[in-house]
């Protein structure tokens, strides 16, 4: 019953790739961390890198996110550019009680002034068969929002910031 689970989460930006693609380069963990705490503080909740909201009950964890490696493809006569940053994450406090995430975050054009934001990673439920019981019951839908709200954070940053 345990084992790897993938989630796989999209969005755009409406601003060109290079743009984009320039501020992740330049510090991918400072657009994460900007984007999480400014969507909290509009919402006027405890910033959290990582939060949902599961049948009115809030369910959030501070995480470290760490870009452990960036590549940059040139397009060619087949195919686009396209930059991914290969991320890792996990709880800041208590972190046995949440899953540990290695994902890749792809960009690359959609258009010559949208971007695609794709996210798609994997993670292994914590504490062995009773954190594989609760992924099977709630567990893969906290981890599946919180990754789509990431996303969506991800995405409405750049979308107002870059200019």
């Amino acid at each position: 019953m345990s084992g790897e689970r993938h989630i796989r989460s999209y969005d755009y930006v409406n601003h060109p790739y290079e743009r984009v693609r320039e501020a992740l380069q330049e510090n991918a963990v400072a657009v994460f961390q900007s984007a999480t705490k400014a969507a909290a503080s509009r919402a006027k909740t405890v910033a959290s890198e990582l939060k949902v909201n599961i049948a009115g009950i809030d369910i959030g964890t501070d995480v470290a996110i760490e870009v452990t490696d960036i590549v940059t493809r040139p397009g060619d006569a087949s195919s686009l550019p396209s930059t991914c940053l290969s991320l890792e994450w996990g709880a800041v406090n208590s972190p046995r009680l949440f899953p540990l995430m290695k994902a890749e975050l792809s960009i690359y054009p959609l258009t010559s002034h949208e971007t695609q934001l794709d996210f798609s990673g994997n993670y292994e439920p914590p504490l062995g068969l009773v954190g594989s019981m609760f992924n099977s019951v709630v567990g893969h839908r906290v981890a599946d929002a919180s990754v789509h709200r990431f996303i969506a954070e991800v995405a409405e940053y750049l979308r107002t910031t870059l200019k």
